[in-house]
């Protein structure tokens, strides 16, 4: 199979936790093909969407600059060429990010399978999709309105507060009610009140991880990352200085998982990364979620085997 991978700039992957390096290789230790390309080498042409691609060759695992891969010349290639076409670029998911899932989508409608499905990832925004399955969350506000938010820090006393469009933990903020920033935090946050953001009540678990659950295909990896937060801090993320442990899954992680699968896969999302503190889902990550590294290397379960597993039988039923 021919797997073209969009993604970042190929020199910014740190190839010993990337979860698109631990799919690129697996691929290519089965034999199928790996090609590149980056968001601004899509094109509509011709009545088709094409990709300005390069053919890969993984050499090894270094991450001194480009010395694990070996790419050959840039080529136009029609999309449909292509067996899958995995869209993996990072957020921020800003007005480009939008043509490119535009594009993607256009291809689709003639054949082309794109993982995850531009549609569905457009529909699913990180933080605001949690509202489908609104029974697994904690207390949560979607608004811009800072009359809003501070009620809704008066009656919780202790909440998190973070930007719809954010990544990696950044513009996080936990609040007290007897904060004397809370004025200047909303109007950063919400820019004078023109931007929504999200509230959500603390959840005190935090303190024994940020659990990203991995669901593929609709089905749950049996193990997760706990990302912990370091002393001081009550971001978990791994960016923002977590520290990672692997751990099974609990009885109600694996429930958030089942039910929340189908209907994720249903919409054409084939890897997501659930955000679970405590027993309260946070996140609902479409983009380019991650982790696959940090479990396989602690597990020794096969994360993107996982996955190529998948793409693979969707692959035969899609034919």
């Amino acid at each position: 199979m021919k797997f073209a991978f969009i993604l970042d700039q190929l020199d910014s992957i740190k190839t010993y936790k990337d979860s698109s390096f631990a799919m690129m290789y697996e691929a290519a230790s089965r034999g199928h093909q790996l090609f590149v390309m980056q968001q601004g080498d899509l094109a509509w042409k011709n009545g088709e969407t094409v990709g300005f691609s390069c053919a890969l060759e993984l050499t090894g695992q270094s991450d001194a600059g480009s010395h694990w891969y070996k790419k050959g010349n840039l080529e136009e290639v029609p999309l449909q060429e292509f067996d899958v076409v995995l869209m993996r670029k990072d957020p921020p998911f800003d007005m480009e990010y939008i043509y490119s899932t535009y594009l993607l989508e256009l291809a689709e409608s003639q054949g082309v399978r794109v993982i995850n499905s531009p549609r569905g990832i457009r529909d699913h925004n990180e933080k605001l999709s949690i509202a489908k399955f609104s029974r697994f969350i904690a207390p949560t506000l979607v608004s811009r309105q800072e009359h809003l938010i501070r009620n809704f820090l008066n009656e919780h006393n202790d909440i998190v507060l973070k930007p719809l469009d954010g990544m990696g933990g950044a513009g996080v903020f936990r609040v007290h009610d007897a904060d004397h920033n809370i004025g200047v935090i909303i109007e950063t946050l919400t820019h004078y009140g023109t931007r929504t953001i999200m509230a959500q009540r603390h959840i005190p678990e935090i303190t024994q991880g940020d659990k990203r659950i991995l669901l593929i295909a609709g089905e749950p990896v049996p193990f997760m990352l706990a990302r912990i937060p370091k002393p001081g801090e009550s971001r978990g993320n791994l960016t923002a200085g977590g520290f990672g442990l692997v751990k099974s899954l609990t009885g109600y992680d694996r429930e958030i998982a089942e039910s929340l699968g189908p209907s994720l896969y249903d919409q054409g999302l084939m890897l997501v990364g659930l955000d679970v503190i405590g027993d309260y889902l946070t996140e609902i990550n479409v983009t380019s979620p991650t982790c696959m590294r940090e479990i396989t290397d602690q597990t020794g379960f096969n994360v993107a085997g996982m996955m190529i597993d998948a793409i693979e039988k969707n692959g035969i039923e899609f034919e």
